[in-house]
């Protein structure tokens, strides 16, 4: 008895005590909300202040949880690849692809060793959620339920699909679950549904814009509600504006008092693949490099996989590796190791400090971490700076190599060669042109006559190549001098569709040529005739955009099957290889799907192409009976600057979009800065919001909102002041 008392009185100690450290961090995280005011404005928005930097990220991490905590959760499951703890086994091998790469301990480790600065952030990013989490009891997370600060380090870098999305699930499943059917089962949908990830930026130099102020584009291409738009500002001199991605605590595009930043995904080549030769010997595995073999190198990954019944279950992983980098896939008998940039502490520092620099002295400085891999940056700033620069993070190679292709590992040769300089990579600092541009193609572009030219750096600084964007916004900014905010606005959402003003001469071509006995020649004389006469401009009302486009689509998965040449683009293959008959049956097919689904082949754009958004889910359920509204832009595939990624859905006639166009925002550097921008839908992701979806015609239209950088602008404006909590 007197031991069972023992023990009893020991673990209501421990209650106690439990009891008093919550009471304890409940009244700490409430005084460090008294610290940070939150004013959401007539948008939804929250502007936050705090009297430090560390006041501000607990105050934006709480408002983010405010407008989607699912979103922030979500982001954080896929990158600590603890996504299958809610999705199930359809996420394992997701989740296995993120914990190659990510460790908890070595994240844990990161953490304990980073720079006071830094720690007082990660602290106060988790102090936010928590403090979210303990006065919305309402709120049930799927996993966490409590946010550790070192997870800040797992989602570093703000892209979409960063470089980690470039390994294959299919390819690890077949890999490491030895189960080639399973992963032949994954479903890969049609090529034309890929929209194009990526973005646009332009910067505008002073002697270009009216009223001599250096103007600035930003216009990420993402999934639909990825990012969040909001203001965050200190008394120790933060004070930024842009997208944030969801859960992560700086922004990542956007802009401060003096420049203004805006991230392209990048055709420069920072991830390469090797081929091992791997034999056991002696009872372990080695693989040859140089002349010399090497132990594989392995690890234990544990992931816990949900069942239907809501329990989870443990699956265990060896994850193998070489010096390269880990194991994802065998390729013709030998293991393929990937090696990229997988530096948290260092990505985490550059991607908060940038937000702090003041002119582009500072901004370079930052950049000298070298931690950006997947990005370009267009830069402007109040001094009338305009520039471009690389990313930051590129491997020194030897150029003799195709590293666009996996390398003999075994040849020390082909081995990276440390990082380069910064001065060593394609660079725009104010060029003659008066203007700067990016639509993820190459850096050779950027500025028309005035870019860096290809033969002067090695082959691995882009491996991509031009595309239909490019084109255009070539288009749009050579001759003008008379640049505001409004006509850059108006330049962002010009309407030339620049690949088919290339692809459908051809087509027209192909059917003149038809002899007048073919059946094709009546049939198809009606699209053909549409076509023929249409200003390659798209609109809600205009029909042949509709015809347009099917046919493309459909033309664009035929000719992305076909066996392409080295460098030979898709857009190449439907010009040329694809052949008369292919065009012309596209034609064909895409007349008849148009008469199917919508009673006639001239039916108006804005009647195909919409935008919904009827609840909260990451992945919506489309369905044409629910109001929609129509959308006058296409898919960047197209040359569309402004860029509208749909396509049909299951149980749907309509194309609905997902991705593009996610926020835009032009900014004007003069005396005090000022911007004007839109987000899809709305800024929160309840529907039960009158900012679920607010900016949704707005953003259809193009016609950007006023946004409330100063306080004095604010006036008039605001709906809600208040403390996180209250």
């Amino acid at each position: 008895m007197r031991t069972t008392v023992l023990v009893t009185a020991a673990a209501f100690g421990l209650l106690v005590a439990h009891a008093a450290n919550a009471a304890n961090d409940a009244a700490r995280l409430k005084r460090e909300a008294q610290a940070v005011t939150i004013v959401r404005d007539d948008w939804g928005i929250a502007h936050v202040h705090g009297r430090t930097d560390a006041d501000a990220v607990f105050g934006m991490a709480y408002a983010q949880a405010e407008d989607d905590f699912n979103r922030v959760e979500t982001n954080y499951l896929v990158a600590l690849g603890r996504l299958a703890e809610a999705e199930g086994e359809s996420a394992l091998w997701q989740d296995l692809r993120q914990r190659l790469f990510i460790d908890p301990d070595e994240l844990k480790r990161d953490y304990a060793r980073s720079p006071a600065w830094l720690k007082r952030l990660m602290d106060a990013w988790a102090d936010g959620l928590n403090h979210y989490l303990a006065t919305h009891p309402e709120t049930h997370p799927r996993v966490i339920r409590r946010f550790e600060p070192w997870m800040a380090l797992s989602f570093s870098e703000g892209s979409i699909g960063g470089d980690i999305e470039r390994v294959s699930t299919a390819k690890l499943q077949a890999f490491y679950g030895k189960d080639p059917a399973g992963a032949l089962a994954q479903f890969v949908p049609p090529s034309s549904w890929a929209e194009p990830t990526g973005s646009n930026g332009i910067a505008i130099a002073p002697k270009l814009t009216v009223d001599g102020h250096a103007l600035l584009l930003i216009n990420p291409h993402t999934s639909f509600f990825f990012r969040s738009e909001l203001q965050m500002s200190s008394d120790e001199g933060l004070d930024a504006y842009g997208a944030v991605t969801w859960g992560q605590f700086f922004i990542y595009q956007g802009f401060n008092r003096h420049v203004g930043w805006m991230h392209t995904s990048t055709t420069l080549d920072a991830v390469d693949e090797f081929a091992a030769t791997v034999e056991r010997r002696d009872g372990r595995l080695v693989y040859r490099h140089g002349d010399r073999w090497r132990p594989v190198t392995s690890r234990e990954v544990a992931l816990s996989v949900r069942a239907d019944d809501g329990t989870c279950a443990e699956r265990r992983f060896t994850a193998y590796g070489t010096h390269h980098g880990p194991v994802i896939r065998d390729e013709g008998g030998k293991w393929i190791a990937i090696a990229l940039m997988n530096r948290p502490l260092a990505a985490l520092q550059q991607s908060w400090l940038r937000t702090k620099a003041n002119d582009y002295a500072a901004y370079m400085k930052v950049a000298a971490l070298k931690a950006n891999s997947s990005n370009n940056t267009i830069y402007a700033d109040d001094k009338g700076n305009i520039a471009y620069l690389h990313p930051q993070f590129i491997p020194k190679r030897d150029d003799r190599f195709d590293y666009t292709k996996p390398v003999d590992g075994s040849d020390p040769a082909a081995d990276w060669q440390g990082l380069l300089p910064l001065d060593a990579a394609p660079r725009l600092f104010n060029p003659p042109t008066g203007w700067i541009f990016n639509t993820n193609d190459g850096p050779w572009w950027a500025a028309g006559p005035d870019s860096p030219k290809a033969s002067d750096y090695p082959r691995y600084m882009d491996a991509v190549g031009e595309n239909p964007r490019g084109l255009h916004a070539t288009r749009v900014l050579t001759g003008r001098r008379d640049f505001t905010l409004a006509s850059l606005i108006d330049a962002a959402f010009d309407p030339f569709l620049p690949a088919f003003a290339r692809q459908l001469p051809i087509l027209i071509a192909d059917y003149d040529a038809l002899p007048a006995s073919d059946p094709l020649k009546g049939r198809l004389a009606g699209p053909v005739g549409l076509l023929r006469h249409w200003d390659y401009r798209w609109g809600i009302a205009s029909m042949p955009t509709s015809l347009a486009v099917f046919w493309g689509d459909i033309l664009w998965d035929k000719a992305s099957k076909l066996d392409n040449e080295e460098g030979l683009s898709v857009y190449d293959v439907m010009a040329g290889k694809a052949g008369p008959k292919a065009r012309l049956d596209a034609l064909a097919e895409a007349a008849d799907r148009l008469e199917k689904d919508f009673g006639s082949w001239g039916v108006p754009w804005g009647e195909v192409n919409r935008f919904q958004r009827v609840d909260g889910a990451i992945r919506q359920r489309f369905d044409d009976a629910k109001p929609s509204i129509p959308v006058p832009f296409t898919s960047s595939r197209w040359g569309s600057l402004a860029s509208f990624g749909a396509h049909r859905w299951p149980g749907t006639k309509r194309y609905y979009g997902t991705s593009g166009n996610s926020f835009v925002a032009v900014v004007e550097f003069g005396d005090r800065v000022r911007a004007r921008a839109i987000t899809a839908g709305g800024e929160s992701g309840d529907p039960a919001s009158k900012h679920f979806n607010d900016e949704a015609e707005r953003y259809t239209t193009g016609h950007l909102r006023p946004v409330y950088f100063w306080p004095d602008e604010r006036e008039g404006h605001v709906e809600r002041t208040y403390h996180p909590g209250e």
